[in-house]
Protein backbone atom coordinates (compact mmCIF):
# COMPACT_ATOMS: atom_id res chain seq x y z
CA UNK A 1 0.00 0.00 0.00
CA UNK A 2 1.26 3.72 -1.12
CA UNK A 3 2.17 6.06 2.06
CA UNK A 4 0.16 8.54 1.87
CA UNK A 5 1.42 12.35 2.02
CA UNK A 6 -0.69 15.47 2.42
CA UNK A 7 1.56 18.79 1.68
CA UNK A 8 0.25 21.85 3.17
CA UNK A 9 1.61 25.47 2.30
CA UNK A 10 -0.09 28.75 2.24
CA UNK A 11 0.07 29.46 -1.43
CA UNK A 12 1.71 28.22 -4.69
CA UNK A 13 3.13 31.24 -5.79
CA UNK A 14 6.46 31.40 -7.38
CA UNK A 15 8.54 31.88 -4.60
CA UNK A 16 11.52 29.38 -2.56
CA UNK A 17 9.34 26.97 -0.24
CA UNK A 18 6.47 26.82 -2.92
CA UNK A 19 9.23 25.65 -5.67
CA UNK A 20 11.28 22.83 -3.65
CA UNK A 21 7.65 21.48 -2.33
CA UNK A 22 6.27 21.20 -6.28
CA UNK A 23 10.18 19.68 -6.96
CA UNK A 24 9.60 17.30 -3.93
CA UNK A 25 5.97 16.51 -5.02
CA UNK A 26 6.66 16.03 -8.77
CA UNK A 27 9.97 13.67 -7.73
CA UNK A 28 8.58 11.54 -5.05
CA UNK A 29 8.22 7.90 -6.42
CA UNK A 30 4.55 7.21 -7.37
CA UNK A 31 4.92 3.95 -6.76
CA UNK A 32 5.62 4.07 -3.02
CA UNK A 33 3.72 7.72 -2.62
CA UNK A 34 0.32 8.96 -2.91
CA UNK A 35 0.79 12.86 -3.07
CA UNK A 36 -1.57 15.57 -2.56
CA UNK A 37 -0.76 19.20 -2.13
CA UNK A 38 -3.25 21.55 -0.23
CA UNK A 39 -3.03 25.60 0.02
CA UNK A 40 -4.63 27.02 2.57
CA UNK A 41 -5.12 30.62 1.05
CA UNK A 42 -4.74 30.81 -2.96
CA UNK A 43 -2.92 28.70 -5.86
CA UNK A 44 -0.13 30.07 -7.86
CA UNK A 45 1.68 29.10 -10.98
CA UNK A 46 3.02 26.07 -9.08
CA UNK A 47 -0.66 25.01 -8.99
CA UNK A 48 -0.69 24.58 -12.99
CA UNK A 49 2.82 22.79 -12.92
CA UNK A 50 1.61 20.31 -10.61
CA UNK A 51 -1.58 19.68 -12.22
CA UNK A 52 0.19 18.58 -15.21
CA UNK A 53 2.26 16.17 -13.05
CA UNK A 54 -0.79 14.73 -12.02
CA UNK A 55 -0.86 15.74 -8.77
CA UNK A 56 -4.46 16.67 -6.96
CA UNK A 57 -4.13 20.44 -5.51
CA UNK A 58 -6.83 21.87 -3.36
CA UNK A 59 -7.27 25.25 -2.18
CA UNK A 60 -9.13 26.62 1.02
CA UNK A 61 -9.23 29.85 0.62
CA UNK A 62 -8.49 31.29 3.96
CA UNK A 63 -9.24 35.18 4.30
CA UNK A 64 -8.43 35.67 7.58
CA UNK A 65 -5.34 35.25 10.03
CA UNK A 66 -7.53 32.89 11.80
CA UNK A 67 -10.37 31.23 9.73
CA UNK A 68 -12.09 28.90 11.26
CA UNK A 69 -14.06 27.74 7.82
CA UNK A 70 -10.66 27.15 6.41
CA UNK A 71 -9.74 24.75 9.71
CA UNK A 72 -12.94 22.83 8.95
CA UNK A 73 -12.40 21.91 5.50
CA UNK A 74 -8.10 21.20 6.07
CA UNK A 75 -9.90 18.67 9.18
CA UNK A 76 -12.32 17.11 6.44
CA UNK A 77 -9.79 16.52 4.07
CA UNK A 78 -7.64 14.77 6.57
CA UNK A 79 -10.31 12.86 8.28
CA UNK A 80 -11.58 12.01 5.19
CA UNK A 81 -8.23 11.06 3.36
CA UNK A 82 -6.78 9.80 6.22
CA UNK A 83 -3.47 10.98 5.17
CA UNK A 84 0.01 9.00 6.78
CA UNK A 85 1.64 12.42 6.93
CA UNK A 86 0.97 16.08 7.06
CA UNK A 87 4.01 17.42 5.67
CA UNK A 88 3.04 21.40 6.24
CA UNK A 89 5.69 24.23 5.24
CA UNK A 90 5.78 28.02 6.41
CA UNK A 91 4.06 29.61 9.47
CA UNK A 92 0.85 29.71 8.54
CA UNK A 93 0.42 25.94 7.71
CA UNK A 94 2.88 24.78 10.08
CA UNK A 95 -0.09 26.32 12.44
CA UNK A 96 -3.08 25.26 10.61
CA UNK A 97 -1.48 21.82 10.26
CA UNK A 98 -1.04 21.12 13.85
CA UNK A 99 -3.90 22.31 15.43
CA UNK A 100 -6.16 20.11 13.13
CA UNK A 101 -4.02 17.10 13.25
CA UNK A 102 -3.93 17.46 17.14
CA UNK A 103 -1.76 15.05 19.63
CA UNK A 104 -2.80 11.61 18.01
CA UNK A 105 -0.36 9.45 16.25
CA UNK A 106 -1.58 9.65 13.05
CA UNK A 107 -1.16 11.53 10.86
CA UNK A 108 2.70 12.13 11.47
CA UNK A 109 3.09 15.88 11.53
CA UNK A 110 6.10 16.88 9.80
CA UNK A 111 6.78 20.74 9.84
CA UNK A 112 9.26 22.44 6.93
CA UNK A 113 10.84 25.55 8.33
CA UNK A 114 12.62 27.76 5.93
CA UNK A 115 14.35 30.73 7.23
CA UNK A 116 16.24 32.26 10.38
CA UNK A 117 12.52 33.25 11.37
CA UNK A 118 13.94 36.30 13.42
CA UNK A 119 10.90 37.80 12.08
CA UNK A 120 8.42 36.62 14.10
CA UNK A 121 6.57 38.35 15.87
CA UNK A 122 6.50 36.97 19.93
CA UNK A 123 3.16 35.49 19.31
CA UNK A 124 4.10 33.47 16.83
CA UNK A 125 7.03 32.31 18.53
CA UNK A 126 4.84 31.57 21.55
CA UNK A 127 2.48 29.56 19.21
CA UNK A 128 5.49 27.48 17.93
CA UNK A 129 6.10 26.26 20.90
CA UNK A 130 3.12 25.92 21.72
CA UNK A 131 2.88 23.13 19.13
CA UNK A 132 5.84 21.30 19.60
CA UNK A 133 4.18 18.49 21.09
CA UNK A 134 2.05 17.90 18.09
CA UNK A 135 5.17 18.16 16.10
CA UNK A 136 6.97 15.00 15.37
CA UNK A 137 9.68 16.06 13.19
CA UNK A 138 10.94 19.92 12.07
CA UNK A 139 13.06 20.04 9.11
CA UNK A 140 14.71 22.97 8.30
CA UNK A 141 16.43 23.46 5.05
CA UNK A 142 19.79 24.45 6.81
CA UNK A 143 21.62 24.23 9.72
CA UNK A 144 21.55 28.12 10.90
CA UNK A 145 17.26 26.78 10.43
CA UNK A 146 17.71 24.40 13.01
CA UNK A 147 19.60 25.87 15.21
CA UNK A 148 17.58 28.88 15.38
CA UNK A 149 14.31 26.65 16.26
CA UNK A 150 16.81 24.56 18.78
CA UNK A 151 17.15 27.71 20.67
CA UNK A 152 13.38 27.74 20.62
CA UNK A 153 12.87 24.58 22.58
CA UNK A 154 12.41 22.61 20.01
CA UNK A 155 14.25 19.48 21.40
CA UNK A 156 17.19 18.16 19.32
CA UNK A 157 15.47 14.50 18.65
CA UNK A 158 12.85 16.24 16.58
CA UNK A 159 15.14 18.48 14.49
CA UNK A 160 16.34 17.44 11.01
CA UNK A 161 18.30 19.31 8.00
CA UNK A 162 17.63 18.68 4.10
CA UNK A 163 18.84 21.02 2.02
CA UNK A 164 17.16 22.54 -0.77
CA UNK A 165 17.56 21.19 -4.27
CA UNK A 166 18.28 22.83 -7.38
CA UNK A 167 19.18 21.10 -10.65
CA UNK A 168 22.27 22.33 -12.67
CA UNK A 169 20.57 23.90 -15.75
CA UNK A 170 20.14 23.30 -19.28
CA UNK A 171 22.63 25.29 -21.73
CA UNK A 172 21.57 28.79 -21.87
CA UNK A 173 18.87 29.96 -24.76
CA UNK A 174 20.32 33.21 -25.34
CA UNK A 175 23.78 34.51 -25.70
CA UNK A 176 25.01 38.04 -23.75
CA UNK A 177 25.22 39.77 -26.51
CA UNK A 178 21.45 38.38 -27.17
CA UNK A 179 21.06 39.71 -23.42
CA UNK A 180 22.73 43.21 -23.92
CA UNK A 181 20.75 44.03 -27.09
CA UNK A 182 17.13 43.09 -25.00
CA UNK A 183 17.97 45.15 -21.89
CA UNK A 184 19.72 48.02 -23.72
CA UNK A 185 22.94 47.86 -22.22
CA UNK A 186 26.22 49.12 -23.97
CA UNK A 187 29.03 46.79 -24.98
CA UNK A 188 31.06 47.87 -22.81
CA UNK A 189 28.66 46.71 -19.55
CA UNK A 190 29.87 45.45 -16.11
CA UNK A 191 26.90 43.92 -14.80
CA UNK A 192 25.67 42.23 -11.82
CA UNK A 193 23.24 41.05 -10.26
CA UNK A 194 20.23 40.07 -8.00
CA UNK A 195 17.04 37.58 -8.05
CA UNK A 196 14.47 38.22 -5.20
CA UNK A 197 12.02 39.71 -3.29
CA UNK A 198 12.16 43.52 -2.85
CA UNK A 199 11.45 43.41 0.91
CA UNK A 200 13.34 45.02 3.99
CA UNK A 201 15.25 41.07 4.59
CA UNK A 202 17.07 41.53 1.36
CA UNK A 203 18.75 45.09 1.95
CA UNK A 204 18.44 45.86 -1.88
CA UNK A 205 19.06 49.66 -0.90
CA UNK A 206 22.71 48.47 0.13
CA UNK A 207 23.14 46.96 -2.94
CA UNK A 208 22.25 50.59 -4.58
CA UNK A 209 24.59 52.32 -2.64
CA UNK A 210 27.25 49.52 -3.32
CA UNK A 211 26.70 50.75 -7.38
CA UNK A 212 27.66 54.33 -6.50
CA UNK A 213 30.69 52.99 -4.40
CA UNK A 214 31.96 51.01 -7.16
CA UNK A 215 31.34 53.40 -9.94
CA UNK A 216 34.76 54.84 -9.19
CA UNK A 217 36.35 51.94 -9.78
CA UNK A 218 34.10 50.60 -12.82
CA UNK A 219 32.46 53.07 -14.68
CA UNK A 220 30.69 50.95 -16.94
CA UNK A 221 28.76 49.15 -13.96
CA UNK A 222 25.12 48.15 -14.52
CA UNK A 223 22.98 46.43 -11.89
CA UNK A 224 19.81 43.82 -12.75
CA UNK A 225 17.01 43.86 -10.45
CA UNK A 226 15.38 40.92 -11.17
CA UNK A 227 12.15 40.88 -9.08
CA UNK A 228 9.52 42.96 -7.12
CA UNK A 229 8.41 43.71 -3.22
CA UNK A 230 7.05 46.55 -1.19
CA UNK A 231 10.48 48.08 -1.04
CA UNK A 232 10.81 48.76 -5.03
CA UNK A 233 9.34 52.45 -5.19
CA UNK A 234 12.12 53.22 -2.40
CA UNK A 235 14.56 51.55 -4.42
CA UNK A 236 13.58 53.77 -7.78
CA UNK A 237 13.53 56.90 -5.97
CA UNK A 238 16.78 56.40 -3.96
CA UNK A 239 18.22 55.36 -7.89
CA UNK A 240 17.08 58.84 -9.34
CA UNK A 241 18.25 60.77 -6.05
CA UNK A 242 21.21 59.53 -6.57
CA UNK A 243 21.44 59.70 -10.64
CA UNK A 244 21.93 56.32 -11.01
CA UNK A 245 19.07 55.23 -13.37
CA UNK A 246 21.10 54.64 -16.19
CA UNK A 247 22.97 52.18 -13.84
CA UNK A 248 20.03 50.48 -12.10
CA UNK A 249 17.77 48.31 -13.91
CA UNK A 250 14.53 47.23 -12.77
CA UNK A 251 13.41 44.26 -14.17
CA UNK A 252 10.42 43.30 -11.86
CA UNK A 253 9.31 39.56 -11.65
CA UNK A 254 10.40 37.27 -14.59
CA UNK A 255 9.34 33.36 -14.91
CA UNK A 256 12.26 32.12 -15.77
CA UNK A 257 14.87 35.02 -13.92
CA UNK A 258 17.76 32.40 -14.34
CA UNK A 259 17.74 33.52 -18.04
CA UNK A 260 19.85 36.18 -17.51
CA UNK A 261 22.81 34.93 -15.94
CA UNK A 262 24.88 34.42 -19.12
CA UNK A 263 24.91 38.77 -18.90
CA UNK A 264 25.65 38.75 -14.83
CA UNK A 265 29.09 38.45 -14.05
CA UNK A 266 29.10 38.82 -10.10
CA UNK A 267 25.91 37.91 -7.98
CA UNK A 268 24.94 40.17 -5.21
CA UNK A 269 22.82 39.29 -2.12
CA UNK A 270 22.90 41.43 0.88
CA UNK A 271 20.24 39.91 3.34
CA UNK A 272 19.86 40.12 7.10
CA UNK A 273 18.29 36.68 7.54
CA UNK A 274 17.62 33.91 5.07
CA UNK A 275 17.36 30.09 5.23
CA UNK A 276 19.25 28.93 2.49
CA UNK A 277 18.94 30.89 -0.61
CA UNK A 278 17.44 29.63 -4.09
CA UNK A 279 18.75 32.34 -5.42
CA UNK A 280 22.57 31.89 -4.70
CA UNK A 281 22.10 28.41 -5.64
CA UNK A 282 20.50 29.27 -8.67
CA UNK A 283 24.01 32.18 -9.64
CA UNK A 284 26.34 29.22 -8.59
CA UNK A 285 24.64 26.79 -10.33
CA UNK A 286 24.91 28.94 -13.37
CA UNK A 287 28.47 29.23 -12.38
CA UNK A 288 28.07 32.99 -11.49
CA UNK A 289 30.70 33.85 -8.19
CA UNK A 290 28.40 35.56 -5.28
CA UNK A 291 29.42 38.02 -2.94
CA UNK A 292 26.99 37.69 -0.25
CA UNK A 293 26.26 38.98 3.30
CA UNK A 294 28.24 36.74 5.85
CA UNK A 295 25.32 34.96 7.52
CA UNK A 296 25.09 31.61 8.64
CA UNK A 297 23.16 30.21 6.21
CA UNK A 298 25.44 31.48 3.43
CA UNK A 299 27.94 30.05 5.09
CA UNK A 300 26.95 27.05 4.28
CA UNK A 301 26.67 28.02 0.52
CA UNK A 302 29.25 29.93 -0.84
CA UNK A 303 32.98 28.90 -0.21
CA UNK A 304 35.51 31.80 0.05
CA UNK A 305 37.74 32.89 -1.74
CA UNK A 306 36.87 29.79 -4.07
CA UNK A 307 32.67 30.20 -5.17
CA UNK A 308 33.23 33.41 -4.01
CA UNK A 309 33.07 36.27 -1.05
CA UNK A 310 31.53 36.85 2.17
CA UNK A 311 31.12 40.62 3.97
CA UNK A 312 29.19 41.74 6.90
CA UNK A 313 25.67 42.61 6.56
CA UNK A 314 25.63 46.43 5.50
CA UNK A 315 29.20 46.31 4.44
CA UNK A 316 28.61 47.87 1.19
CA UNK A 317 32.90 48.90 0.50
CA UNK A 318 33.37 45.03 1.07
CA UNK A 319 30.94 44.51 -1.25
CA UNK A 320 32.55 47.07 -4.06
CA UNK A 321 36.34 45.60 -2.74
CA UNK A 322 35.55 42.12 -3.62
CA UNK A 323 33.13 42.35 -6.78
CA UNK A 324 35.89 44.91 -8.19
CA UNK A 325 38.05 42.00 -7.40
CA UNK A 326 36.16 39.51 -9.63
CA UNK A 327 35.68 42.09 -12.06
CA UNK A 328 39.51 42.65 -12.85
CA UNK A 329 40.64 39.40 -12.99
CA UNK A 330 38.08 37.11 -15.69
CA UNK A 331 40.60 33.92 -14.78
CA UNK A 332 39.34 34.11 -11.30
CA UNK A 333 35.73 34.72 -12.37
CA UNK A 334 35.85 31.61 -14.46
CA UNK A 335 37.36 29.34 -11.84
CA UNK A 336 35.33 30.32 -9.14
CA UNK A 337 32.32 29.93 -11.40
CA UNK A 338 33.50 26.21 -12.50
CA UNK A 339 33.72 25.31 -8.43
CA UNK A 340 30.46 26.94 -7.68
CA UNK A 341 29.19 24.46 -10.02
CA UNK A 342 30.64 21.47 -8.52
CA UNK A 343 29.39 22.40 -5.51
CA UNK A 344 25.80 22.29 -6.80
CA UNK A 345 25.94 18.99 -8.26
CA UNK A 346 27.69 17.38 -5.58
CA UNK A 347 25.94 18.46 -2.71
CA UNK A 348 22.72 19.96 -3.27
CA UNK A 349 21.25 18.09 -6.59
CA UNK A 350 16.89 17.90 -6.57
CA UNK A 351 17.69 13.98 -6.70
CA UNK A 352 19.34 14.34 -3.07
CA UNK A 353 17.11 16.23 -1.64
CA UNK A 354 13.66 14.13 -2.98
CA UNK A 355 16.20 11.06 -2.12
CA UNK A 356 16.02 12.46 1.70
CA UNK A 357 12.66 13.29 2.43
CA UNK A 358 11.62 9.88 1.58
CA UNK A 359 13.90 8.38 3.80
CA UNK A 360 12.64 10.70 6.18
CA UNK A 361 9.11 9.76 5.58
CA UNK A 362 9.99 6.09 6.00
CA UNK A 363 11.83 6.96 9.28
CA UNK A 364 8.89 8.77 10.74
CA UNK A 365 6.60 6.00 10.01
CA UNK A 366 8.68 3.33 12.40
CA UNK A 367 8.17 5.96 15.45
Amino acid sequence: MKTKILLLIPTLDRSGAEKQLTLLASGLSSEEFDVRVVALTRGGPYAETLAEQGIDVQVLGKRFKFDPLTLSRLRRIIREWQPDILHSWLFAANTYGRLVAGKGKTPKIIVSERCVDSWKSRWQLWFDKKLIPRTHLLVGNSHSVADFYRQQEVPDRKLRVIYNGIDLPMPPTVTRANLFEELGLPEEARVVGFIGRLAPQKRVRDLAWTVELISNLQPHIHFLIIGDGPDRQQLETFARETQNTDRIHFLGHHPDPARFFPAIEVFWLASDFEGLSNSIMEAMAAGVPVVASDIPPNRELVVPQKTGYLVPVGDNVGRAKYTNILLEDKEQRAAFGQAAIARIRDQFSIPSMVAAYAKLYREVLTD
